[in-house]
């Protein structure tokens, strides 16, 4: 099988019609020789370890970040554009897998991020469109319903969940389907999150990270990084343009990480998904119209965005009254080959096109048209792929790579990483800045984040995988 790369002549997201002077730059024509520290990977965590590492630091070093192709062109670049703490589904879920004190300290984590995000573009001014939203997880489906009103019951009443302090439980058919907007839904459960345009928060690292010095060199592959370091302690990084030398190596590569790390082969691996953009159609008639020849757009949805079973929505608003719709998968699960350790995000994943041309009228209140069918309800403007770093046991890897002093991986965030990457680059970035002075413990990072060799010997016997499966099958038996 071939490694883990990114493949040219990407499809184009709807993040990256509007690019910023940075997209392709380079700041010096040629490589530096050598670096205290190089950056693999130019995307969200990248961005945010250069802006750590050189925030409040008197002795700023010298960096280098590489990328393989445009800045911000892999997952960041082609999200659903959503910052979502998971506040009571993935808190099930880890609860069963990992116990109840991981649960809630995962949880909390996401929740400070989102919080953090929010707080730096604000204080920096970031212009991306940053709207504080309502979210939701909606289920339509009977027998999913009455499992989650059921976990919902016991998670209240006996287990102490602080964050299920900001989820509000819609449990009447009617309630879920006016507060979701989602059409046939039997339970909603709604709380706080944000929508935002994920590449122009990352430009706006990057670029404050060149302001200060920072090399950046975009299309500029990297293949291969060295076994041991050389006898003055620097690792070399081999790329399509020639070579750098980096005291130390951090590894910001998701999906692409078993490329340059194939110790990691078996924690994280690619998986491909598609996003479209769903714009209203001024044909469309309302749910609300009594004659057939009334026609106007369908209103906005009740929720900014909302999680359900097979897809989600991120809802643009004022901004320009599109939908950015992800999922579909499935069209596509049964086929593994269409996603499983696929990394070519060149191609689409064609069982997933048609899904999206009707999908709008299928699922949201109001947008369905009597006349025009489906597809009148929303014009899909455009369809891409996106490579997730899914995580063989479903949380990333931060921290310093196994029995190779020097190196750090900050990947893997499970299709998840806007509620996860920028504290998780803060608290290794202290601890590339602090040495054997910070531990993985003083960085705030979840426990059940740090990347380690007993960690990776337990994916690689399987156990991981299949107490996961165990959690999926079993979430609300055990409490």
């Amino acid at each position: 099988m071939a490694r883990p790369y990114p493949v040219p002549n990407a499809t184009i997201p709807f993040w990256r019609t509007e690019l910023h002077e940075l997209d392709s730059h380079r700041s010096t024509a040629e490589l530096p020789e050598k670096q205290d520290i190089v950056i693999i990977g130019a995307g969200f965590a990248g961005a945010a370890l250069a802006h750590y590492l050189l925030k409040d630091n008197p002795s700023k070093p010298s960096i280098t970040i590489l990328e393989a192709r445009e800045a911000c062109s892999g997952a960041t670049g082609r999200n659903g554009g959503q910052l979502r703490p998971d506040l009571f589904v993935g808190v099930a879920e880890r609860m069963q897998a990992r116990g109840l004190e991981t649960a809630n300290q995962v949880a909390q984590f996401e929740a400070a991020n989102a919080e953090a995000v929010a707080a730096l573009i604000e204080s920096e001014g970031v212009a991306c469109d940053l709207r504080a939203v309502t979210t939701a997880d909606a289920f339509d489906d009977p027998g999913d319903a009455a499992r989650m009103r059921k976990l919902w019951d016991t998670m209240t009443a006996a287990l102490d969940c602080p964050s299920l302090r900001a989820v509000s439980f819609h449990g009447e058919p009617a309630d879920a389907e006016r507060v979701s907007g989602v059409r046939g839904a039997k339970v909603a459960f709604t709380y706080p999150a944000h929508l935002l345009w994920p590449y122009k928060l990352v430009m706006h690292l990057l670029e404050g990270a060149v302001r200060r010095g920072v090399n950046l060199q975009t299309h500029t592959l990297v293949h291969e990084v060295s076994e041991t370091p050389d006898v003055e302690g620097y690792w070399e990084v081999a790329t399509s343009r020639g070579a750098v030398r980096g005291r130390k190596v951090l590894f910001a590569t998701n999906a692409y990480t078993a490329g340059l790390l194939p110790e990691y082969d078996d924690a994280i691996y690619a998986a491909r998904g598609t996003v479209a953009r769903v714009v209203p159609s001024s044909t469309s008639s309302s749910l609300s119209s009594t004659s057939t020849s009334s026609r106007q757009t369908p209103p906005q949805p009740t929720l900014g965005s909302c999680g359900m079973p097979d897809s989600y929505y991120g809802a643009r608003g004022d901004a320009d009254g599109s939908l950015i719709v992800g999922g579909g998968g499935s069209s596509y699960a049964r086929d593994r080959g269409q996603w499983y350790r696929n990394f070519d995000d060149a191609t689409l994943i064609e069982p997933a096109v048609p899904y999206f041309s009707g999908w709008a009228g299928r699922t949201l209140v109001g947008w369905e048209d009597g006349e025009g069918g489906q597809e009148k309800a929303g014009r899909v403007e455009r369809v891409w792929t996106g490579i997730r770093g899914y995580s063989a046991d479903s949380v990333p890897h931060v921290g310093p790579v196994p029995s190779k002093p020097g190196l750090y991986v900050c990947a893997g965030f499970h299709g998840h990483g806007m509620p996860n990457v920028l504290l998780c680059a803060r608290g290794l970035a202290a601890m590339v800045r602090d040495g054997d002075g910070c531990a993985f413990a003083d960085t705030g990072i979840p426990a059940c984040y740090e990347t380690g060799a007993a960690r990776l010997r337990k994916i690689a016997e399987g156990k991981a995988a299949k107490a996961a499966a165990r959690a999926r099958a079993d979430i609300y038996l055990k409490y």
